[in-house]
């Protein structure tokens, strides 16, 4: 690769405090913030907010904008969600970044796994160590060496940290919209695909839908004939919806709420359900197939339905753009002794949104670890430090003109 920087991938390394990191991500992880946890995310928003405020730029809180789910009863309510992190620096550079994680994690407050236990010498088990606190971590150790290169103060960057990657990022997607506009190209701290720190490539998308059912109750033994059983349409509806699995699209119905005695025709029903569309095609092919089910089970059962949701993270191919952004990791990585490859993958993350606003995103450049969600997760210690570097020298290529 064309040496065009003017410091070292070795240098950046060197600049890199990896003991300081550890410790960040250990106090991090002790935070219990899963995604409905308020207090906890207030504690560490707050943290966040004191260890960027290291950066130049100016940092704020921005309120989570509304959401709403429905409860088990069809009733339309407010979700609560905590405040989002976000640095500006230098909102007046012609080039411009933007850099994103998450502080919630998948663990309530009150689930059991909650400590930090070291597995191996380079091995820390952990809540969020992978997912995503030690790529807050690296995000940080990164911009500090970046900024301490020359190329930094022509360019400027923002980076957003939401509350609610977890659950959808719902009420922070307007955010991640708003500060995507304009930017030259985008790195998100997802924890690698794969331990080894292979990355992931295009991704399909995802939405979850709630279906609440209205029917009409009867006498189960008197009258049954002048019932209209919501349990009975959201059931017939969960085995249609199955049925339009493909190779695109799979479906997975994944809860109905509902029913009532035994002797009673139950009037009302919640089907949940998740679907995971490949590509904008098979997306735009489901929605079509449920409005006609939709209509159909409602004329042949006599019920109404009511919709809540959608596809919230679209679909991610990788397009010219993008492989660029790619290769240069890659190259990056090579300059650092890191051997990177990509694979394509099932699950959906902020990149999703970064890249329907056609800004070219890798949205793995977080620690090398696995087992997340799960009580399992870990963190590779040592990924900390070569991770950051790796960021840091893709901002400088990227910085001093490597096109996209």
């Amino acid at each position: 690769m064309q040496q065009v920087s003017t410091i070292s991938g070795a240098r950046l390394l060197d600049s890199i405090d990896a003991p300081a990191m550890l410790s960040q991500v250990e106090r991090w992880a002790a935070i219990n913030s899963g995604t409905a946890n308020l207090t906890g995310l207030a504690a560490m928003a707050g943290d966040l907010a004191d260890a960027f405020s290291a950066l130049p730029g100016e940092v704020t809180l921005e309120e989570p904008a509304p959401v709403t789910a429905i409860a088990a009863d069809g009733r339309e309510v407010v979700k609560d969600h905590g405040r989002h992190m976000v640095l500006r620096v230098r909102p007046d550079a012609e080039r411009r970044f933007l850099l994103t994680g998450h502080m919630d994690t998948v663990f309530p407050v009150d689930h059991p796994f909650q400590s930090l236990t070291w597995l191996d010498a380079d091995t820390l088990n952990g809540p969020g160590t992978a997912d995503m606190k030690g790529g807050l971590s690296v995000i940080l150790a990164a911009l500090s060496a970046f900024e301490r290169t020359a190329e930094a103060a022509k360019i400027g960057y923002d980076v957003m940290v939401n509350s609610d990657e977890e659950t959808g990022s719902l009420s922070s997607a307007p955010l991640i919209s708003t500060l995507a506009q304009g930017k030259y190209a985008a790195l998100t701290y997802e924890p690698s695909a794969l331990p080894d720190g292979t990355l992931a490539h295009a991704r399909g998308g995802s939405g979850n839908y709630s279906v609440t059912v209205t029917g009409k109750s009867a006498h189960a033994g008197r009258n049954p004939q002048e019932g209209r059983n919501a349990v009975v349409a959201a059931a017939q509806l969960a085995v249609a919806l199955k049925a339009l699995d493909h190779a695109g699209l799979s479906v997975n119905p994944a809860r109905i709420d509902g029913g009532s005695a035994n002797n009673v025709v139950p009037d009302h029903a919640v089907l949940r359900f998740n679907i995971r569309p490949r590509s904008t095609e098979a997306a735009e092919g489901f929605q079509t197939a449920f409005a006609a089910l939709l209509a159909e089970i409602s004329s042949e059962l006599d019920v109404t339905f009511y919709v809540h949701g959608g596809i919230t993270r679209p679909p991610k191919p990788v397009d010219a753009r993008a492989q660029k952004l790619f290769d240069l990791v890659k190259a990056c990585g090579a300059e650092l002794d890191q051997t990177l490859n990509w694979q394509n993958s099932g699950g959906v993350c902020d990149g999703n949104n970064i890249a329907a606003c056609n800004v070219p995103v890798v949205d793995t450049m977080g620690v090398r670890g696995g087992s997340i969600h799960s009580p399992h997760e870990f963190m590779i210690v040592s990924s900390l430090r070569e991770r950051a570097a790796l960021s840091a020298l893709v901002l400088q290529r990227l910085s001093v003109g490597a096109p996209l």
